[in-house]
């Protein structure tokens, strides 16, 4: 396995996680930002004030984006075990 095929696996690798990850983070920063927003309107400074609604939208968004999840990863795989093929 030459170098350069190792970095192009490392590039796809890195960028299959921040597609996967992608959903979750926005999700997870858009709540963020409402209830810090919505905290410093009422003066309500309680833990799990925002704990709670992110945790419950972080598996909102994984339910309905398992698909795109399962893709990605599907994709990799397939690209993986085609180089593996290559090699041998």
């Amino acid at each position: 396995m030459t170098p350069e095929t190792v970095h192009d696996l490392m590039i796809s690798a890195m960028m299959v996680t921040i597609k996967i990850c992608l959903p979750l983070l926005l999700a997870s920063l858009i709540v963020g930002i409402l209830i810090s927003i919505f905290q410093a309107l009422t003066q309500i400074q309680e833990n799990t004030l925002t704990f709670v609604p992110k945790l419950l939208t972080m598996f909102a968004v994984l339910a309905l984006s398992i698909n795109y999840i399962a893709g990605n990863l599907g994709v990799f795989a397939e690209d993986i075990y085609s180089r593996i093929v290559q090699i041998n």
